[in-house]
């Protein structure tokens, strides 16, 4: 009976505190997000209502998430040193309870959470983004340019299109040009100085062009001034911010990474990079909670306030290996699931070594 009243006793500090300190946090952010857009808001006459329920309502469960290990941590470890200074964990100890069992409550809300946030991430938050992320474009974020240049995708098997580059305030590609193939073997080549998308016929125009069509050893030259063609592809997929991808729900974004591939998209790691992060993430949950049980179990001279700025430094750190993880899989050639999970493996060594040297 002593130990299901301890755990339960763990349980509702750790998730009061954890709860506690998540909407400190997101209070704060909220007041610092309305200052940095309230001109924009003004400027652009965005609806009362849809700022407070289509923005900020969907405001609060990303940023929540988004800030969630890092508070779970910090959580851990203010409750816990509190305990400490109080000689509650000194007095469990002693009346016979392992220091592996004192750590069964804390994994065992820390999985809740994790599990929570797996699915916040894959299919709460996703759909709550897209309402969110449409309001920052219509009434935050100016227009949007492309600025790639020579464009090369793969519309479907065999079929390739290359643009030197795409306006999307006109819709339009320069230097265009269409390949179809039958194994390896060319088929046919359209060439055009421009394409331009007409809505009203939800088909492409292309200006000034040339088809070459090949079989077997004839070929013909097609010349003229405009045609009209149907391309597996819209203004929207060039238009696309790299915000999307919070968009995609775990089967979306599935899809999204797929027919990128197909198409030879270059920018494809960074979905594969957000489709491994929302996995890898909630397992940090279960890494910190151990980091943090392990610093602040220990009864320090500085108390609750050194432990919990030890706890600050280590979750900042966290976040910076993090981040530059994620710069190397953006910026360089490093495989997404790596980097997504090397701060897991670094810190998991970490929590373990500390685990091992603690005193119990």
């Amino acid at each position: 009976m002593r130990i299901k009243i301890l755990d339960r006793y763990i349980i509702s500090k750790f998730l009061s505190t954890f709860v506690f300190s998540i909407a400190l946090i997101i209070s704060l952010a909220i007041v610092i997000d309305i200052t940095e857009k309230i001109d924009d808001f003004f400027e652009k006459e965005a609806p009362l209502k849809e700022i407070i329920v289509d923005y900020y309502f969907n405001f609060i469960p990303f940023y929540a998430n988004l800030f969630m290990f890092l508070f779970i941590f910090i959580a851990v470890v203010f409750f816990t040193s509190k305990m400490t200074q109080n000689t509650e964990v000194i007095a469990i100890i002693s009346s016979g309870v392992s220091f592996r069992r004192f750590m069964m409550p804390y994994f065992f809300t820390a999985g809740i959470l994790a599990f929570a946030s797996f699915i916040l991430s894959n299919f709460i938050i996703p759909p709550a983004n897209k309402i969110r992320l449409d309001f920052e474009d219509t009434y935050v974020n100016g227009t949007y340019f492309n600025r790639d240049r020579h464009i090369h995708r793969q519309l479907s098997p065999g079929v390739f299109m290359y643009m030197e580059n795409f306006n999307a305030r006109s819709n339009s590609g320069f230097e265009f040009s269409l390949e179809r193939f039958e194994g390896k073997e060319l088929k046919s080549k359209l060439m055009a100085q421009k394409a331009e998308w007409d809505s009203l016929k939800q088909k492409w125009t292309v200006s000034k062009y040339q088809i070459r069509t090949i079989d077997g050893t004839e070929e013909t030259l097609e010349q003229g001034k405009k045609i009209d063609t149907t391309l597996n592809i819209k203004p929207e997929d060039f238009k696309r911010r790299d915000t999307e991808k919070a968009k995609m729900d775990y089967f979306e974004l599935n899809a999204f990474i797929a027919d990128a591939k197909m198409r030879g998209e270059t920018n494809v790691n960074n979905y594969l990079l957000e489709k491994h992060q929302r996995i890898a993430f909630p397992f940090s949950t279960f890494i910190l909670t151990l980091i943090g049980v392990v610093i602040s179990s220990r009864k320090r001279r500085g108390g609750t306030g050194l432990n919990v700025g030890i706890g600050l430094l280590l979750s900042f750190a966290y976040l910076f290996f993090m981040q530059m993880a994620a710069q190397f899989t953006i910026k360089g050639n490093l495989d997404p699931m790596i980097s997504a999970w090397i701060p897991n493996g670094v810190f998991a060594v970490i929590a373990l070594f500390m685990y091992r040297i603690a005193p119990k």
